[in-house]
């Protein structure tokens, strides 16, 4: 039986219980928009983002990429927004309160994760779940793979890892 997660915080002192999961409020491109530039060409709700500028218009929905624990029972999640295509973006908003389980879209992860630097664009498959749960992200792999993410994700973490990660991620500067 796995067990739980729980660790003592080497920065704040405090005891975490849970598994750590670690969320985006908005994409990156929507949240490094200027409060005027967020008025006029944003649309954010909790599961969905449209930014039009111009004659550009990025498409957003909330996911989550798990990255599993080794010996855990619940993975350390990611709360990462994913740009659709126009037609993934509206199939996703046409079947939101009747989810298809296991359908999937083709996007790229919209946040920077600071504890996992990477030059490029994350491409991902978004793959939606029923009961209510956000779609999960899996990251797509390259031959030889360079991205510790997409490793972690593969391969998962140790508890060791997965604490350092959290403690990194809730208390970096």
């Amino acid at each position: 039986m796995a067990a739980i997660f729980a660790f003592k915080c080497t920065c704040c002192g405090e005891i975490h219980e849970g598994s750590p999961s670690i969320a985006f409020r908005a994409p990156d491109h929507y949240a490094g928009l200027s409060e005027e530039q967020k008025e006029s060409w944003g649309k954010l709700s909790s599961d969905f983002c449209v930014v039009t500028h111009a004659e550009d218009v990025g498409y957003f929905v909330r996911a989550v990429l798990e990255v599993p624990i080794h010996g855990v029972a619940d993975p350390f999640l990611w709360g990462v927004w994913v740009s659709l295509s126009k037609r993934s973006f509206d199939r996703y908003s046409e079947t939101y309160e009747d989810p298809v389980a296991g359908e999937g879209f083709f996007g790229w992860v919209c946040n920077e994760i600071s504890v996992y630097p990477y030059s490029g664009s994350r491409p991902a498959d978004v793959v939606v779940q029923a009961g209510n749960q956000r779609p999960r992200v899996v990251l797509h792999r390259d031959d030889p793979e360079d991205d510790q993410l997409v490793i972690d994700q593969v391969e998962g973490i140790s508890v060791a890892r997965a604490q350092e990660l959290a403690e990194r991620a809730l208390h970096e500067a």
